[in-house]
């Protein structure tokens, strides 16, 4: 009998507990969406309760809204379920043809098979001047002195369609727009520095580019901005182009690296192999090229060895990486395997298909509040309710690798959750543990907000310390 009792008080204690964070919940909320700055906006917050899977406080939480990078979430939370915390790409150097004597008479083939961190340099053995070093090292084992053909990308596991529908054109030339290629390097990226002008207006000159890609065109149209505008340089190219514009501002006082897209990454990393190889001695005869650029309907020889495969970071660090920095091109390069893992081409339209049909049968969400192009929540045509999104991220909490998943998110406003953020769309979406102890799961979303980021932040963070 008096456990009964005690059971009977705890549960109207927390009750009372949830009712009194409701309650709180619809007062800071209700002050929140009257604000000038979403007069215009649209907005939507969803709290569960993180033991019970009860919903706390929902507001226009069946509303689909632009989620921009707290997507992510979503996409990580699906590549742990589908892929396993210990997946890792591998990617294999061969050859075809037949070594003789010391010559390799036939074509050396770099197989990529999705890894977005060949060249990275956020972890120990993926840095580019590592892989060089083992693919050069492991051909001078081969006994492979000169190879008689190419190099070769094979960079069509993922197809030519690298940038998801939805993309827009301000966004697609920089570090953050890369397309998901099935053979990346460097991330995808690569670095500029500009030398700034005298006088705010005038001309910048492009100081630097690293790496020096073969056959681009960079054409400098960034001006000098005032002191303290900091870096709003924008690139316009497109995947495999030989032109780039560079448009916008670089501030006067500035002295930063700024980080554009690679129009042709897999070409790229054929192209670095060479150099390397012709460091160390080994000499080609014929030109680089990548596996979409060649005339024989694409295909590739057949390997007739492999004799180097290099593995990438385990997922649990990956997912890491992506969520903590917001990689899109990690997303989207998920996105894709996840397809693969499935049995369907690595596109983006199959991989959105996965994501949305796992979660209906898993959690029974309606697939239409899950309206997504993308993995990585650029595009602002995605749209999202803030109710799936706390759903999916309440789901995870029991799973085995919760705590690698949980560790991934960053830490805003003392509390652990992801942002997200496009042209007028501010986002976050994680988990807390209230002062009365309730541990709950969150989704909020702005969208079309007027006046600064910085405003609407700080007007969020204080609907979200409700939760505390």
């Amino acid at each position: 009998m008096k456990i009964r009792l005690v059971t009977l008080l705890l549960f109207f204690t927390q009750v009372t507990i949830a009712q009194s964070l409701s309650q709180k919940a619809t007062t800071a909320y209700n002050a929140f969406e009257n604000d000038g700055q979403l007069k215009y906006g649209s907005h939507s917050l969803t709290v569960i309760n993180a033991e019970t899977g009860e919903i706390i406080f929902s507001r226009n939480g069946k509303t689909g809204l632009a989620p921009a990078s707290t997507l992510k979430t979503v996409t990580s939370a699906t590549a742990f379920h589908i892929l396993g915390r210990d997946f890792r790409w591998e990617t294999s150097l061969g050859y075809s043809g037949q070594i003789s004597g010391s010559t390799l008479k036939g074509d050396l083939i770099i197989k990529g098979a999705g890894d977005p961190t060949l060249g990275s340099d956020r972890y120990p053995d993926t840095r580019a001047d590592l892989i060089l070093d083992k693919w050069a090292s492991a051909i001078k084992q081969a006994g492979i002195r000169k190879i008689e053909g190419r190099i070769i990308a094979d960079d069509l596991l993922f197809g030519t369609q690298i940038i998801p529908q939805g993309w827009i054109w301000q966004d697609i030339g920089n570090y953050y727009g890369a397309g998901a290629t099935s053979l990346c390097w460097l991330e995808n990226e690569m670095g500029l520095r500009f030398k700034a002008g005298t006088e705010p207006g005038e001309s910048t000159r492009l100081a630097e580019i690293s790496p020096q890609i073969a056959g681009l065109k960079v054409i400098n149209e960034v001006t000098t901005g005032t002191a303290g505008s900091g870096d709003n340089v924008y690139a316009y190219s497109a995947p495999y182009t030989d032109v780039v514009y560079l448009r916008g501002t670089y501030g006067i006082d500035l002295n930063k690296t700024v980080k554009i897209s690679i129009p042709d990454p897999a070409l790229q990393l054929a192209i670095d192999l060479k150099r390397k190889l012709k460091q160390v001695g080994i000499q080609t005869t014929e030109e680089t090229t990548a596996r979409r650029l060649l005339s024989e309907n694409k295909q590739v020889p057949k390997l007739t060895k492999v004799i180097s495969v290099h593995q990438s970071p385990g997922l649990s660090q990956v997912v890491y990486w992506l969520n903590q920095k917001s990689l899109n091109l990690y997303a989207e390069n998920l996105l894709k395997t996840i397809a693969i893992r499935k049995g369907k081409s690595g596109s983006f339209e199959n991989g959105v298909d996965v994501v949305k049909s796992f979660w209906q049968d898993r959690i029974f969400i309606d697939p239409n509040s899950l309206n997504i192009l993308d993995g990585s929540g650029l595009s602002p045509e995605n749209k999202v309710t803030t109710e799936t999104m706390a759903k999916i991220l309440y789901s995870v909490k029991k799973e085995t690798w919760f705590s690698d998943y949980y560790e991934s998110l960053p830490l805003y406003n003392n509390m652990k959750m992801k942002s997200g953020s496009i042209r007028n769309a501010l986002c976050y979406a994680g988990y807390h543990k209230t002062s009365d102890g309730i541990p709950v799961v969150f989704s909020i979303i702005t969208n079309n907000y007027n006046g600064s980021t910085s405003s609407i932040k700080q007007k969020i963070f204080k609907v979200l310390d409700v939760l505390k």
